[in-house]
């Protein structure tokens, strides 16, 4: 488990030590997107969406600006976790990553990206401890700056159709026959990340695998 550390002003308690840290226990979750309302409900930013889900039922203020990404901290399934938007475009998603794992102390093991997948049908949810990027420009950011691939990733299926250009597909919003799909897909999304935090990956995968 990655360990972080929050700091609070002592004022005249200790003059000349002013700042008190208390290391905090921390798990990375990342949704990955691209920012901006033009983009807000694009299959591309499922990330974003499933993460915005977690604050919320976690009561979680994705408010501060952090290492080029909007964060917020609290607690879900009995675990400090840190959720994270980027804010860079997707194929700089690395850099906001690979900085708040080091601000965070969080090693790979704790770190869980939740991004779009072509090669999955719309509304298949999956679970994977780690791989390749698999052509998703994020995710090779991501592994180009951690140096590793060895970190879990949530796949949500946006499917690959024949007779669209591939970045019209990911650029576009979800069509009417695919928005009932994929609101269940993102509630599945949610659900597998409380699991993974609360009983680990492999628990997770068992559960929602299938």
């Amino acid at each position: 488990m990655g360990r972080g550390y929050q700091c609070f002003f002592r004022g005249l308690v200790a003059p000349t030590s002013p700042y008190q840290c208390v290391e905090i226990a921390v798990k990375l979750v990342v949704g990955l997107g691209n920012p901006g309302a033009k983009y807000a409900h694009t299959r591309h930013n499922v990330g974003f969406m499933v993460v915005d889900r977690l604050a919320r039922g976690a009561g979680v203020s994705l408010t501060k600006r952090q290492c080029n990404a909007l964060t917020g901290v609290g607690s879900i399934s009995g675990h400090r976790v840190c959720l994270a938007k980027p804010q860079s475009f997707m194929n700089l998603s690395g850099d906001a990553v690979a900085c708040l794992a080091r601000f965070y102390r969080v090693a790979p093991a704790d770190l869980l990206v939740v991004y779009d997948e072509r090669d999955l049908p719309a509304g298949r949810v999956r679970l994977r401890e780690r791989g390749s990027a698999g052509g998703h420009h994020g995710v090779e950011s991501i592994i180009e700056r951690l140096g590793t691939n060895e970190f879990p990733r949530l796949r949500i299926g946006i499917g690959r159709p024949a007779e669209m250009d591939a970045v019209e597909h990911v650029l576009g919003s979800f069509s009417a026959e695919e928005r009932p799909l994929m609101e269940e897909a993102m509630n599945k999304a949610v659900e597998a990340v409380e699991c993974a935090l609360g009983e680990g990956v492999a628990a997770a995968m068992n559960s929602h695998n299938g």
